[in-house]
């Protein structure tokens, strides 16, 4: 009998964009790219990030929970070994885990849980030293992409390849989504001439802020956004319905308390913009996204591909201030020697290089319908992902939905069982610890004779700065820090309308009982504490 070949895998994740943001999760956003994705494959309406972009980077690498592969906060060292900022050498990475077994490894794009580096100087000294690991130093055979976590689009800080400094000209015509999405191409066809299957992370650093775009993609959107907030969040919540992404038993969340009524905001033109600019920018990472599938294609190798796109965290509601903490990010001048008019300031224009500025927290609002809350939070709004999986040699259903739960920890098992992989109990010589997650590989086998989905055993647990939860079947406990628990019945009320705390206290107490069990396991520690330290540590 002849040996199944392994599949090529590429893994696509998005950076603080919206649960409906994509076509196929109810966007006015053009993504043909990614809708053809989930045409040909699955579409799950209930995975789950760990709400901001390092925590959810470190168990997508490692199928751990933050906490437990070292980067139980950002980036920054704390301190403590659970949130030093940079995985440990108690994790094995996709990268390594896929290595050992004969594949060949890429990354490019946004790496971010390597330690913190701030501006380009500081950062040069200190990569691949102890504390800051690059990712080939956790498996990566090429890496192409930036070792930061946000930057300017047109003039990336900490640009690298491969270990080498990289340094954006003036006279380059250099995008940063763009650029990911040739490297990527550059990669497969390096990779798809050695007779080795490949894994390759593509990591965008799109749609996160600032509010960088082409100009003709701007256009494009410009004006789509004059109807408002409310108006555009029921026209995707309608669409969301119609494709069995969300039912209509749950009601939309109202629009969150600090975004303003449509009819009372002063400057609609200022509004519109920013939400064009963003679209376009989501626009540009689908365009990259189909430009690295028509890569595979060309190389013949599209129906042994298994493609899977996520986002990291829900949309992001930070209004950037015009000084302060973005300046960590922020580049004064641009390459050609303008200044930069740092944060949303009235009367400019995004979108250039010589804007730095975010969307703000009522296109958040859109971005996440049908849900509430944003990015930091454990509540629907800041950990539902869109999650789209293509694999013609083994998912035999075309444009299905999963309903079932699932998180980002669940990734790793998956594609060790795809690429009949075995999970390692060491690596050189220090005890690895065991996956937290589930294989969802049956889940993408089709349904089984009774009809019903496959299902998670183990429930799922969250911790971000206090915000908390526990998913355990039909239940979700959560709980926004210094606030108490709250439960919602997520088969009648997944956008958590509804507590019922108080009318199910028994259960409400169990789910509780399991999340401090989990805090202890994991060594996570309450946040009160952590601030203290964090305080102390600072000076």
């Amino acid at each position: 009998m002849k040996e199944e070949k392994r599949p090529n895998i590429i893994l696509f994740l998005a950076d603080d964009m919206g649960f409906s943001d994509i076509g196929c999760y109810g966007s006015e956003i053009p993504t043909p790219c990614i809708d053809r994705m989930a045409a040909c494959g699955l579409r799950y309406t209930q995975m789950y990030s760990n709400a901001r972009c390092c925590p959810s980077r470190a168990s997508l690498l490692t199928g751990l929970y933050p906490h437990q592969a070292g980067v139980g906060h950002m980036t920054g060292n704390i301190g403590i070994p659970q949130y030093q900022g940079y995985l440990n050498e108690n994790c094995l990475t996709l990268a390594e885990g896929l290595k050992n077994c004969g594949y060949q490894t890429g990354m490019v794009g946004k790496w971010h849980v390597g330690g913190e580096y701030g501006h380009r100087k500081e950062a040069e000294s200190i990569a691949g030293q102890e504390g800051y690991p690059t990712p080939l130093q956790r498996g990566f055979d090429r890496f192409y992409g930036t070792l930061e976590g946000a930057g300017n689009y047109y003039n990336p800080v900490t640009l690298t390849e491969d270990g080498k400094w990289l340094t954006v000209r003036p006279s380059d015509d250099f995008y940063y989504t763009e650029k990911i999405g040739e490297k990527s191409c550059e990669y497969i066809k390096q990779f798809s001439g050695s007779g080795n299957p490949y894994f390759l992370y593509v990591a965008f650093n799109a749609p996160h802020w600032p509010l960088h775009a082409r100009e003709k993609d701007i256009r494009d959107r410009e004006g789509s956004y004059l109807c408002g907030f409310d108006e555009i969040r029921r026209q995707r919540y309608r669409r969301q319905v119609e494709m069995g992404i969300v039912q209509d038993i749950w009601d939309m969340s109202p629009r969150d308390a600090q975004s303003p009524d449509w009819e009372s905001v002063a400057d609609k033109d200022r509004e519109d913009i920013k939400m064009a600019v963003y679209a376009a920018q989501v626009m540009e990472m689908d365009r990259a996204v189909g430009q690295i599938m028509e890569a595979v294609t060309g190389a013949g190798e599209e129906e042994n591909t298994v493609f899977l796109f996520l986002s990291d965290n829900g949309a992001c509601a930070e209004e950037l201030p015009p000084d302060g903490w973005i300046m960590n990010f922020a580049e004064e001048k641009t390459r050609d020697g303008r200044v930069v008019a740092v944060g949303n300031r009235p009367g400019i224009r995004p979108g250039g290089e010589d804007t730095y500025m975010s969307y703000g927290l009522p296109w958040a609002n859109v971005s996440n319908t049908p849900f509430r809350l944003f990015k930091h939070w454990i509540h629907e709004g800041g950990i539902a992902s869109p999650f789209v999986v293509q694999w013609k040699n083994g998912i035999r259903e075309n444009g299905a939905l999963r309903h079932t739960p699932v998180h980002f920890i669940d990734i790793f098992p998956t594609l060790l069982e795809l690429a009949g992989a075995e999970y390692p109990g060491q690596k050189e010589g220090k005890t690895l610890l065991p996956l937290q997650g589930e294989s969802l590989a049956a889940s993408f086998a089709g349904l089984p004779g009774n009809g019903k989905e496959w299902g998670r055993t183990r429930p799922i647990f969250w911790e971000h700065e206090g915000n908390g939860g526990v998913r355990l079947g039909r239940y979700k406990l959560v709980r926004k820090y210094p606030g108490p628990f709250e439960l919602y019945d997520m088969e009648k009320d997944r956008t958590e309308l509804h507590d019922i705390a108080e009318e199910e206290k028994e259960t409400a107490d169990r789910m509780k009982g399991l999340f401090y069990d989990w805090m202890q396991k994991t060594q996570v520690r309450d946040w009160d504490e952590m601030l203290m330290w964090m305080k102390h540590s600072n000076g």
